[in-house]
């Protein structure tokens, strides 16, 4: 089997700059590594994460596409280290025999926007209603595909037939548009990688939201979360050039922008009619 296609659990987090694999994103004099973190000393995050891994009642299980695990971007390794209860799988695809866990079938969520020719998903909002929480002694498994939009869609498709025994698709509460090309993999000012389309987010990020609504101090472990990913993100833009945002996807949000006015405007003038006179 190629090396690439075996399954490693609690893959360590060595840095792809520190590894020598891939482009160069800081200069040789500066790409030794933190020894605690396992990153580059100029992007070291050790002031940022939790001094122990944050302990969560739900598993976390990422399938980590073998080409992502030498991104030096990935936001994987980062997540690992804030997480206790996580595990990391380089893999193309779920399958029996991969991970002990899923051969037991437990109830679990993955992670992935909605397509029309694929199963089901429900929005993360309405994941409490629909009963798939329930009363279990423990809180579904989430599972989150860290790759390329396009090794994403094929590594979900692959997977699915094993998935459908077990797990539930779950979409981020997020407009989402294949048909709009993204501007960043974060939001706003954490612009480190361009989203394929909008509506995506980094792996952590939705992670982070997963478990703020699966855990019951959701909210602090989301914040904890988020507020690392925002100095990794401001620590490693201080080395990369300005991305241009996408022109079909600032046409996009300009015309939301104006429609959001509009219906700002009727709705001033709708009160104003309404209102009595003196």
């Amino acid at each position: 089997m190629d090396p690439e296609e075996e399954a490693i659990l609690h893959l360590p987090t060595t840095t792809a700059a520190a590894a020598g694999v891939g482009g160069d994103l800081l200069p040789a004099a500066q790409r030794r590594s933190c020894t605690a973190c396992d990153r580059p000393l100029p992007v070291c995050l050790c002031h940022v994460l939790p001094a122990q891994p944050i302990p969560t009642a739900t598993q976390v299980v990422i399938l980590h596409h073998p080409h992502e695990a030498r991104h030096k971007l990935s936001t994987v390794p980062v997540l690992s280290k804030c997480l206790l209860n996580s595990t990391i799988l380089v893999h193309r695809r779920l399958r029996p025999g991969l991970c002990p866990l899923f051969d037991k079938s437990p109830p679990a969520i993955y992670l992935f926007p909605p397509s029309g020719s694929s199963a089901p998903s429900i929005p993360l909002s309405q994941l409490r209603s629909s009963g798939i929480l329930g009363d279990a002694a423990a809180p579904p498994v989430i599972i989150a595909i860290d790759a390329t939009w396009k090794h994403a869609k094929e590594m979900v498709s692959a997977s699915e037939e094993f998935l459908s025994k077990f797990a539930v698709r779950v979409c981020l509460d997020f407009d989402y548009d294949e048909g709009v090309t993204g501007g960043s993999i974060y939001d706003s000012e954490l612009v480190l990688r361009k989203e394929p389309y909008g509506g995506c987010v980094s792996t952590m990020e939705a992670v982070a939201r997963a478990l703020r609504v699966i855990e019951p101090n959701g909210v602090e472990i989301e914040r904890e979360l988020i507020r690392v990913l925002r100095e990794m993100v401001r620590l490693q833009a201080q080395f990369l050039k300005p991305m241009k945002p996408r022109s079909k996807l600032l046409k996009k949000k300009g015309k939301q922008m104006e429609k959001d006015e509009v219906e700002k405007q009727e709705s001033q003038f709708e009160v104003s009619q309404n209102k009595p006179v003196d």
